[in-house]
């Protein structure tokens, strides 16, 4: 399987954790006309702050690393400019502007400095005004959605983060589950 099926496959079992627009991007091929690629660009401080924006969503826990470790800095802003329409991309580069112009005027200092508690006060904000303006896409959106996708899809969210068989094994329609085990993932 490619990474592409892989991504349109863990897409589909997350089901309603991913935004319409996410869903749609994903299953209409991923093909993108030419002139419509790399409509944005992103510097390593961007990717820096993705990949800890996408360490707020999943971070590291005793079980398994988080998505920074998953290497979503560079994951995120791949599909931006490889999957999404250009329209889609300057939503997503306006929108991470618009972010760390709030980390200024509300913090008074940039993302990368904010504390960990701050940062989730941030988001916490960011996902409040996606939800209460019902106007989808969002650079939150967006950001959440490939967070997910490129963590459960990398090497880390299927071998750590769930319980890996590599070989399917036979069907058992009554296995036992206990709380807190992890989901399965199989290939």
């Amino acid at each position: 399987m490619n990474r592409r099926e892989a991504l349109k496959s863990v897409a589909f079992l997350m089901g309603s954790a991913i935004s319409a627009t996410t869903m749609g991007v994903l299953f209409e091929s991923f093909t993108l006309p030419e002139q419509e690629k790399n409509h944005v660009s992103f510097s390593a401080t961007d990717e820096e702050i993705l990949a800890e924006f996408a360490d707020i969503i999943i971070p590291t826990t005793a079980s398994s690393p988080g998505a920074k470790a998953a290497g979503l800095g560079a994951f995120i802003p791949m599909m931006i400019k490889d999957c999404y329409p250009a329209k889609l991309q300057e939503i997503f580069a306006s929108g991470l502007k618009a972010m760390q112009y709030q980390c200024s005027k509300d913090f008074g200092k940039d993302f990368l400095s904010m504390s960990v508690e701050e940062r989730q006060k941030l988001m916490t904000s960011l996902r409040d005004e996606a939800i209460a303006s019902n106007r989808a896409p969002s650079f939150f959106l967006l950001a959440r959605d490939l967070t997910l996708l490129g963590y459960y899809s990398s090497e880390i969210g299927c071998t750590q983060a769930r319980e890996y068989l590599p070989v399917p094994g036979r069907y058992d329609g009554s296995a036992t589950y206990t709380p807190g085990q992890k989901a399965w993932a199989t290939n």
